[in-house]
This record gives C-alpha cells, sequence and structure tokens, in this order.
C-alpha cells in the first residue's frame, strides 16, 4: 500500500490546490531601517504602502530622515513602480500606523509623535506621546494635520472617512485631563492654562484605554470618548457599520470595572464594544479562554453579522462553539451574529507562532486572512488544507514568512500560501487587488532569498504581488472617474501608458471651465466652485483622446 500511496500522490494532489503565482516582488527603502504598517489598493489599479522610516536620502528614498522615526508613504503602479512619495516628520518619533483611501481620491494618514512643532510638523506634542493626523490629495499634497492629545500616552491605531464626510480617530490613551492651577503665585487668574492644549476630555479609566475622536470634515473634534477598565485595555480594529455606529475591538486584562462589564478569563480576552454614533454602547462582549488570546482585526460582514481575526495560545475550547489551538499560537477566527454572539469558531495552525494581522471580506462573502508564521512552518509551500497538507513538509524557512489564507463563509480553508525569504517577514496587510489578484505588504529583513530577490536596507518595505490563476483578469477602464457623482474633487483614472497630455473640464454648453497640462494617470480636478450639474473631462494624449461625464453634487 505505501508503494501505491507514493506513486499516486503527485498525480492527485494537483487537483486539490489553487496556484497563486509571484507576478513580482520589490523592496522599498534606504540603507537604515523601514518599516512598513499599512497598504491599500487605489483606484488607479496601484497601491499606497504606509509606514515608518530611519533612513536618509539612500536607496529608494528621496527625502532625509528629520528626527527618530518619520511617516513616510510610497504611492506605486500596479506594476510596483514609483508614482510619487512623501515624508512627514518632526524632531521626534514619528510612527505611521494607517493610510485609507478618502471619498475625494486623498488620502487620511494616522499614527503616533513625539515630535514638537518643526520640519512637517506643525504643532508641539501635548504629553509624551500624541495623535497625529495628516490629510493628503490624491496626489500626496497636505491639506491639514491635527496633533490630538492629553498629558500622558496616545498611540494612534488608524483613521478613515466616516459617511458623514468626517473622520474618525481609534487608539489607547493612558492620559487623562490634567489638574492645573488657574491662577498665578500672585494669585490673580491666568487668561491661558496649559490645560487648554490639552485635547483629552475624559479621565483615564486604568493602564490604557480605547480612546475614540470624531472629527468633522475640516479635522476639528466633534465628540470623543474613553472605554476602559482597571488594568490594560488596546485598540486593535474599528470599522464604521451600517447603522452609522462602529464597532471596536481590543486587548484587555482588565476585571470588571470601569466600563467593562465581565472579567477577564486568561491571560488576555478579545474585548468588542458596539457603540452608536455618538459613542454610547450598545453592547460589549469578552472572549478567550485561559490563556493569551490577541484580537487584531473586525469587521462587519455582508450578512450584517461580524468577523473577528486574531491569535490566541489558549489550549482549551476557546467558545462553545469550538476553536482548540493545537500548538503554540495559532490564528484564531470568530464570526458573530449582529449582537455578538457566536456563530462559529475556528484556529488555524502553520508553525510555532502565528500573527494574524489581516482579514478582508471578498465580495463572494469568502474571506483573505494575511499574517506570518513564526518557527518551522508544517505546511506545503501552497495547497488546499486537510490531511494531505500534513503529507508534505517543506524546507525549514526563515525566521517568520508571509502567510495568505483563504476561507469560505464557514471558515474551511480554500487556499494557503507561503511567501518569505532566509530572515525575517513581517506580513502586515493582504489585499484583493482590482485586477484579481492579491497583494502582500509587509517589512523584510533579508537579503536576496528564496522569493526574495534582493534588499536596500537593515530593514525594507517587502511587497509582493500575487496572481490568482483561477481568476479571470478583469479588464481595465480605458478611462474613468472616481468618485463619481463628486462634490469637490474627482479623479479622472486613465487606464493605459503615455508620455504627455491635457486634460480639459468643460460644461454641458460646450464651454472651457479649465485646462491643464498632465502627465500621470492619476488626474485630480477640482470642481468644489462649479454649480450642481453634468461637467465633460477630455484627456488628450499623445496615445488617444477620451472624454469622460461627472456628476457635480452639492451637499
Amino acid at each position: 500500500m505505501k508503494k501505491l500511496y507514493f506513486v499516486l500522490f503527485p498525480f492527485i494532489f494537483p487537483f486539490f490546490t489553487y496556484s497563486q503565482d509571484i507576478l513580482w516582488e520589490k523592496s522599498y527603502g534606504g540603507t537604515h531601517a523601514d518599516y512598513l504598517f499599512d497598504a491599500q489598493p487605489t483606484a488607479d489599479y496601484g497601491f499606497i504602502l504606509a509606514g515608518s522610516s530611519l533612513s536618509n536620502k539612500t536607496g529608494n528614498k528621496t527625502d532625509d530622515n528629520q528626527g527618530d522615526l518619520d511617516y513616510w508613504i510610497w504611492k506605486m503602479d500596479e506594476k510596483g513602480d514609483l508614482d510619487w512619495q512623501k515624508s512627514f516628520g518632526g524632531s521626534g518619533f514619528d510612527l505611521l500606523q494607517s493610510v485609507k483611501n478618502t471619498r475625494d481620491g486623498g488620502f487620511i494618514l494616522a499614527g503616533t509623535s513625539s515630535s514638537m512643532a518643526g520640519f512637517q510638523k506643525k504643532e508641539d506634542c501635548k504629553g509624551i506621546t500624541d495623535y497625529w493626523v495628516i490629510k493628503l490629495d490624491a496626489t500626496g499634497g497636505e491639506q491639514w494635520q491635527r496633533t490630538i492629545g492629553g498629558s500622558g500616552q496616545d498611540e494612534l491605531l488608524c483613521a478613515f472617512q466616516t459617511k458623514d464626510g468626517g473622520y474618525i480617530l481609534g487608539g489607547s490613551s493612558s492620559s487623562g485631563p490634567p489638574v492645573i492651577s488657574n491662577t498665578k503665585p500672585d494669585g490673580k487668574s491666568l487668561t491661558t492654562t496649559k490645560a487648554d492644549l490639552f485635547n483629552k476630555s475624559e479621565k483615564s479609566r486604568g493602564n490604557m484605554d480605547y480612546w475614540i475622536v470624531k472629527l468633522d470634515k475640516q479635522g476639528d473634534i466633534e465628540w470623543q470618548k474613553t472605554y476602559g477598565g482597571q488594568y490594560a485595555d488596546v485598540l486593535r480594529g474599528m470599522e464604521q457599520t451600517t447603522d452609522n455606529g462602529y464597532v471596536l475591538a481590543g486587548y484587555s486584562n482588565s476585571p470588571i470595572s470601569g466600563d467593562k462589564t465581565a472579567n477577564n478569563k486568561g491571560v488576555g480576552d478579545f474585548w468588542i464594544i458596539k457603540i452608536n454614533d455618538t459613542g454610547e454602547i450598545q453592547w460589549q462582549n469578552t472572549y478567550g479562554a485561559e490563556g493569551d488570546d490577541q484580537p487584531y482585526v473586525i469587521h462587519q460582514t455582508l450578512d450584517g453579522g461580524y468577523i473577528v481575526g486574531g491569535n490566541s495560545n489558549s489550549k482549551n475550547a476557546l467558545t462553545a462553539m469550538g476553536g482548540i489551538v493545537s500548538n503554540g499560537t495559532d490564528y484564531w477566527i470568530l464570526k458573530l451574529d449582529q449582537d455578538g454572539g457566536v456563530l462559529w469558531s475556528k484556529t488555524y495552525d502553520f508553525g510555532k507562532v502565528d500573527i494574524l494581522t489581516s482579514l478582508v471580506e471578498n465580495r463572494d462573502q469568502t474571506y483573505l486572512i494575511g499574517g506570518y508564521a513564526q518557527g518551522d512552518n508544517k505546511r506545503p509551500r501552497e495547497g488546499i488544507v486537510g490531511k494531505a497538507m500534513n503529507v508534505v513538509n517543506k524546507e525549514k524557512d526563515g525566521i517568520n514568512d508571509y502567510i495568505a489564507l483563504k476561507i469560505d463563509e464557514k471558515g474551511e480553508e480554500i487556499w494557503s500560501k507561503t511567501v518569505g525569504s532566509a530572515g525575517e517577514d513581517i506580513l502586515r496587510k493582504l489585499v484583493e487587488t482590482r485586477d484579481g489578484g492579491y497583494l502582500m505588504a509587509g517589512t523584510s529583513n533579508s537579503s536576496a532569498s528564496k522569493d526574495k530577490n534582493g534588499s536596500i536596507g537593515g530593514n525594507d518595505f517587502w511587497v509582493v504581488k500575487l496572481k490568482d490563476k483561477q481568476k479571470v483578469e478583469k479588464v481595465k477602464s480605458s478611462i474613468e472617474a472616481i468618485p463619481n457623482p463628486a462634490t469637490t474633487y474627482t479623479n479622472v483614472i486613465i487606464g493605459y501608458d503615455f508620455k504627455y497630455g491635457t486634460a480639459t473640464v468643460v460644461d454641458i454648453t460646450g464651454r472651457v471651465l479649465q485646462e491643464f497640462a498632465i502627465d500621470s494617470r492619476t488626474v485630480p480636478v477640482n470642481l468644489s466652485r462649479y454649480s450642481e450639474g453634468i461637467y465633460i473631462i477630455k484627456i488628450k494624449t499623445d496615445v488617444k483622446t477620451e472624454s469622460v461625464k461627472v456628476i457635480k453634487q452639492v451637499k
């Protein structure tokens, strides 16, 4: 039987595999250290990468470092080639954690800063560290920035545009409003106190708390809320929900105290809070077992429930619906109903330590999960899971490898893909791209080896583009406008390469309103000074001439 098994296996196994080819991989950075934390696909089929850099103007980095770490963003086309890059920093520590697309075709950057005013930083740090938010247009030009914080430590995880056109910031804080005397030593009243410099309005509940700040369209604070218990409560994920509220997921080791209504179950647990559009708590739940359970991503699913992704080293059943860690630390996925009840619970084992960092729902209600595996990887480099997968052991990999995993709506695995070098590869984001492929983005400290062709510095941004051979590649539009309808800016996306061209905006009577030269496939067009109506944007290049209609709305 053994002979028959090994003869048949090579012919059987391909029927159970899905192939994701590496189309290209690229490294970006200077000669020191560059750390990627987020990536987003853009409307022009390209991508924007966000992280922080210690490198000066070396490698393929074009700006010198200003302080300890600076914000660094890299905008690239669908082939991974540079469109533009920007650095923002002060004299201190500036850690960029998040980049998100905005409806005007621009971007919102979110991170943590200890810098005083100087260089690109326009406001002083208020405490130990603050929230630092920067709004950019579609070409990376700064529109506004805000420094928000209290007297202590404030760490911003993410920011994104809300349905009302404003922005929501989510992070963790140990700050409280400072108690400072309002009188001078001579007894006379002060007109301005140091307390006026701080933005935090509520007391800290414990060590660290969730801190949510709602901004309007101009970046000014509308409201803020603090949620926490006696010990450490650290926000890890946040998303706006269909009812205009928000769902928050984080790590907690607090007992019943403060805002927390359930004791922790082990070393630390998932703590999920559902709030309304003004920050009032609607429900909350704690999930975990006897070990350490760390959430990283939460998402409201198309069915109105939620999916939560993280990792766990708990050995016992994590919920009544199952989910047992097999060895070390595994991915842990919880599917919840709209009230936080557990529908199913699954764990996924790749190596000794598996860290989940990214989770995206696809239109077909499958889920794309990204992370990295530490230690010997038990899986083959590619394939569908099941009993057959344990038959093949791949060679020992580096310290960490990128892991991509796709599961169906019930949590059953469809395929997995391992990409790595001989060093440490930390995957931060895995997304499905507009052309039907996948982008894996993170940080690597390895030189050329295995799937990696080379390196620039000690740590680089490392991006891998995968092509799913099971999917038909989507045909690009030759020209399109996003957003459309638009209220202020629209961006004309040109689906082909060209050397030079012009953009012309006309109204429905044929009157020319503006005309300008273009040299990029993303063309921002300012419609803010025009009335409601239909406008035509004509794009004339050395390749061809086309037009697109855009509806201008006034809100």
